[in-house]
């Protein structure tokens, strides 16, 4: 991307895209073009051809998205399908039309089957079965995979796509009625902490196994492939590392300082049993992370604590 380029950050409010931007301007791009949801609805077909007719802008990040974390895809199964189809559709269309240099679509890894071998190919997409509970999130997702190929194959635009692992950082959503595991935990701890609470209810048996991204990294990641990638296969991102549950929630509780005790709810589900990322040839494109889960923890605690007026209503 030249320097001056024009550059549209799609979810720029979000964890992953506020990281971008971040990143982005750290790195001397000055064009950037940003729109809150109030300004551009874009699951409004009509509304996303004005703003690309009228912006053009060169290159896309598309980190917009409805997301959330089990309940959340469980129980608005309908939005999280609609939502997400809308607006990748939408901007995937106007950037062809309005012939967009580059596309980066940012994907989810849950779009690969529930059993799939770990850890996670990319050539393991639609070989098995979804997890259930964000079935609808993963096939949104599989979809604007899917649109980036076919228009790369019947228009040739230079349209990729990156499913980042489980993310974290600043912006994060800590609602705990939608959150990923991650900032519930920490949401949860210093709640816990604060009131004095004895227990913390943490949901499942505590033995998936998940990895874990600081969105920094994630952001990084994702402008280092804008510059230096244009297959169609897409790239995996994470770190390649796993911990379980109950070994994550353990080491929030450390970060955060809870000395109560945790409470496992084995009622509730466990989700997928494990989701660790094959990052091989992320690695062998010249790419690694450079935080580690604690650091990265103890930056996340911070910013929370920090802007704890802003994610706690």
């Amino acid at each position: 991307m030249e320097q001056q380029a024009t550059i549209y950050v799609a979810g720029h409010r979000g964890m992953v895209g506020s990281a971008i931007v971040r990143n982005l301007q750290a790195k001397g791009y000055e064009n950037i073009i940003t729109r809150t949801s109030s300004e551009l609805d874009l699951r409004n077909q009509a509304a996303v051809a004005h703003f690309f007719a009228t912006e053009k802008p060169a290159y896309v990040f598309l980190a917009a998205a409805k997301v959330g974390g089990i309940l959340a895809n469980n129980t608005y199964r309908a939005e999280f399908l609609y939502d997400n189809l809308m607006i990748e559709s939408n901007i995937i269309h106007s950037a062809y039309q309005n012939k967009v240099t580059k596309l980066l679509f940012l994907g989810s890894s849950c779009i690969y089957p529930k059993m799939a071998p770990q850890p996670l190919r990319e050539e393991s997409l639609l070989t098995g079965l979804l997890e259930p509970t964000n079935e609808p999130y993963a096939i949104a997702k599989i979809a604007g995979i899917k649109l980036c190929e076919a228009y790369r194959s019947q228009y040739g635009a230079n349209f990729i796509s990156a499913m980042p692992t489980n993310l974290y950082g600043p912006n994060d959503n800590y609602d705990l009625q939608g959150s990923h595991v991650l900032p519930a935990l920490i949401r949860k701890f210093h709640d816990a902490k604060i009131n004095n609470l004895p227990t913390v209810e943490v949901w499942g048996t505590g033995s998936p196994r998940r990895e874990f991204l600081h969105a920094d990294d994630l952001a990084d990641a994702c402008v280092f492939l804008m510059n230096n990638y244009n297959e169609e296969l897409f790239v995996n991102i994470g770190t390649g590392e796993d911990v379980t549950i109950r070994e994550l929630a353990e080491l929030v509780q450390e970060v955060v300082g809870y000395e109560g005790e945790l409470r496992w709810n084995t009622d509730k589900p466990d989700g997928t049993p494990r989701k660790l990322m094959d990052v091989s040839r992320l690695h062998a494109l010249g790419w690694k992370h450079t935080t580690d889960l604690r650091q990265g923890l103890e930056v996340t605690y911070q910013d929370f604590l920090a802007n704890e007026e802003l994610y706690v209503e």
